[in-house]
Formats: C-alpha cells, sequence, structure tokens
C-alpha cells in the first residue's frame, strides 16, 4: 500500500509543479487564477494523501 501511496504523492507534486511552470507563464489574470486554484486543489489532495499532515517544503 505504501508503494501505491507514495506513487500517488508523487504524482501530485508533479502536477503541482506542472502548474506552477504554467503559472509562470500566464497571460492573463484569468490564467492565473486557474493555475492557482488547480495548485490549490493538489495541495490538498497531497495533505489528504500524506493523512492529513501537510509535508511542504519551502519553495
Amino acid at each position: 500500500m505504501t508503494n501505491v501511496r507514495d506513487l500517488l504523492i508523487r504524482g501530485s507534486e508533479k502536477v503541482i509543479d506542472h502548474y506552477r511552470l504554467l503559472l509562470a507563464g500566464a497571460k492573463t489574470e484569468k490564467e492565473r487564477e486557474l493555475y492557482l486554484s488547480r495548485i490549490e486543489r493538489e495541495q490538498r489532495l497531497l495533505v489528504q494523501i500524506r493523512g492529513g499532515l501537510p509535508n511542504r517544503v519551502a519553495a
């Protein structure tokens, strides 16, 4: 079960990284809001996967 959990965590982290790249290149406020909301959603999922304990690394 841990391997699946680790896979989900790595996948979510990659998704967040991808949205951060898109956010950096966003041309409109609407795009920025979209990418920020998706990053926040993915971060909430990560918290759930990790068992409710946020494990954030300073960027």
